[in-house]
């Protein structure tokens, strides 16, 4: 006959997950009595000074304008942060794109064969990324955008399609129709691409034979694109120098270039590490079936090692971009009213200051949770299921 176990459970003072919720309560305790004291200095001075707490300022005219924008002084405070806002896009998106088609490549490049792209692709890592990103911006605005460009009289104008000068750069733009039509157009042509793609995969696994899914969705967006851009009547404007000013084409702000290309090569250099990890955890044995196929470096590369190391690299991406994003704000200090900026600029113009950034808070954070949330789709939509 066996004795029966009987459980003797410790004291209080001796339980482990008892002393676990004490510890976590005395620390909420303590940071919610930190928090109500801060909130009554708070309100406390804001009775003594007089200074408005509510948004009501939103309604009250910008009083200043944005230069190259056709944006006027009259308009609302909310005006002014929702174009802040949008130049915040301008910057990010355009400088997540670029940082990580150039970190993919130099990542890449740090697995080269070829001693030199080994070497300048090591070099570029370890210097760029131990760099302050401020002081990289700081030397591309002021040793690059305003010494090494010409003034405006001499502005270089390659080809006659484009003007470069520190007063700006002019490149070609479309002329005729309208954003919406253009970017319906990118999407039609996006979605077809997407479709024929997986069409032709599933063609190639049902028979064999190769799929080209490149080739006819390629083509198909070509069509889309060149037949839409006639059918509504696009056309496209270069730029040319009148008198001090660009006119024609799009011209890209000074503090825009200088800001962009400061992100760009800065995150590119994480980024790179990232893919070059990311690479390095890919089984040698994938390479190697690969090899057995016959298929060029450049193919075992590009169609076997490199999708297959980009589903392992999404996550840490994501808190680049996520950094990117962020480290737009550094533009508020080269004259580049994106949402920080004008925020600022907002304040010193009599915007009570705590509801100011506030809004500006709780707008790059729900800018960073929509980014988050973009990544863990594509990390869900592309992780490797182990059974």
């Amino acid at each position: 006959m066996t004795t029966p176990t009987v459980t003797v459970r410790p004291p209080p003072w001796r339980n482990v997950r008892v002393l676990s919720w004490v510890f976590q309560l005395v620390v909420f305790a303590v940071v919610a009595v930190v928090f109500l004291w801060l909130y009554g200095n708070y309100e406390e001075n804001v009775a003594r000074t007089g200074i408005p707490t509510n948004f009501d300022f939103l309604d009250n005219p910008t009083s200043f304008e944005i230069p190259g924008n056709d944006f006027s002084q009259t308009q609302p405070v909310r005006d002014v942060l929702v174009e802040g806002f949008l130049n915040t896009l301008r910057v990010s998106v355009v400088g997540i794109v670029l940082a990580t088609i150039l970190g993919t490549l130099i990542g890449i490049g740090r697995l080269s064969r070829n001693w030199v792209v080994r070497r300048i692709s090591t070099v570029y890592v370890e210097v760029v990324r131990n760099v302050p990103l401020l002081i990289i911006l700081t030397f591309i605005f002021l040793g690059v955008v305003l010494q090494a460009l010409p003034t405006i009289q001499e502005a270089w104008t390659p080809g006659g399609v484009a003007v470069l000068s520190n007063r700006g750069i002019g490149v070609p733009w479309y002329e005729g129709g309208s954003g919406f039509q253009l970017l319906l157009l990118a999407v039609i042509g996006l979605v077809g691409w997407w479709a024929i793609a997986r069409w032709r995969r599933g063609v190639s696994g049902r028979t064999g034979e190769p799929s080209r899914a490149g080739l006819y969705g390629g083509g198909f967006f070509l069509a889309v694109t060149i037949g839409g851009w006639f059918a509504f009547g696009f056309g496209v404007t270069t730029p040319v120098v009148a008198g001090r000013q660009i006119a024609g084409g799009m011209r890209i702000d000074p503090s825009y270039f200088a800001l962009l290309v400061a992100l760009v090569v800065y995150t590119a250099s994480h980024i790179a590490e990232i893919v070059r990890g990311s690479i390095q955890a890919v089984p040698r044995g994938q390479e190697e079936a690969a090899r057995a196929l016959a298929l060029s470096p450049s193919q075992r590369m590009w169609n076997v090692v490199l999708p297959q190391a980009m589903r392992i690299a999404i996550p840490p991406l994501g808190n680049q971009y996520l950094n990117l994003i962020k480290n737009s704000s550094l533009g508020a200090g080269f004259a580049y009213f994106e949402l920080t900026n004008v925020t600022r600029v907002t304040v010193g113009n009599g915007s009570p200051a705590v509801p100011a950034f506030t809004l500006a808070l709780a707008i790059y954070v729900g800018l960073s949770l929509l980014t988050s949330v973009l990544v863990n789709i594509a990390n869900r939509r592309f992780i490797l299921v182990e059974r």
